[in-house]
């Protein structure tokens, strides 16, 4: 079975990327199992900043890699977030915009950044959105042909979050085809619908033409 480390330490996104790759049989493992560090990102847009990360863990695991750069980007604010959709808070907010302790720390991070949009956005009517992921894999390191896919999943933001699960911006993306919130689908249906479903269905295409001859 082939080994294909996941070029991040979230275990959602993990878990999501695991039963969306389940077709090909690969063994996914994210990095921090191998005790990689988080790559640096300093790029501006998801395809090079994934493509950064893919090319550590490739580099620091001697295996294939995949890495998802994703974010958020709202047509109002001129594609912001972006790509610092989940660092927007602490970059551009005040610190702890949410009150008391959180659990885990990311969700209180990621309530400061729903909260921070929502004051960004609170003179705007055109609420037009998308979540936007960029998935790029590479064999080794030093590959010089990286499988490269993008998927986008257009919504509306709301003035008020609704739904309690996934992450991130979740709870304010309104998908109006499907009627909910991205936090309010289940996980089987968002797997179905997601920006990282677009961009996975069209890494498997590329996974099984030229990695699989």
């Amino acid at each position: 079975m082939m080994r294909l480390v996941l070029a991040s330490n979230n275990a959602k996104k993990l878990a999501e990327l695991q039963a969306l790759f389940a077709p090909l049989g690969f063994e996914m493992i994210n990095q921090g199992a191998l005790g990689i560090a988080e790559a640096e990102e300093p790029h501006i847009t998801f395809v090079e900043n994934a493509l950064a990360k893919a090319r550590h863990a490739a580099q620091h695991a001697q295996a294939a890699a995949i890495a998802d750069d994703s974010g958020l980007c709202v047509d109002a604010l001129g594609g912001a977030p972006g790509v610092v959709s989940a660092r927007y808070a602490a970059l551009f907010g005040e610190p702890a915009l949410t009150p008391g302790p959180s659990p885990n720390g990311r969700g209180e991070q990621d309530a400061d950044n729903n909260l921070l949009l929502l004051r960004n956005m609170r003179d705007i009517d055109d609420r037009r959105a998308r979540f936007v992921s960029a998935l790029v894999a590479v064999r080794s390191a030093d590959d010089p042909e990286p499988l490269v896919a993008l998927g986008r999943w257009h919504g509306e933001i709301l003035r008020v979050p609704q739904g309690s699960g996934g992450f991130g911006y979740d709870p304010l993306m309104f998908v109006p085809g499907l009627g909910q919130t991205v936090a309010q689908l289940s996980p089987a249906l968002k797997n179905q619908h997601s920006h990282r479903a677009i961009a996975s269905q069209q890494m498997l295409v590329l996974m099984r033409e030229v990695w699989r001859k």
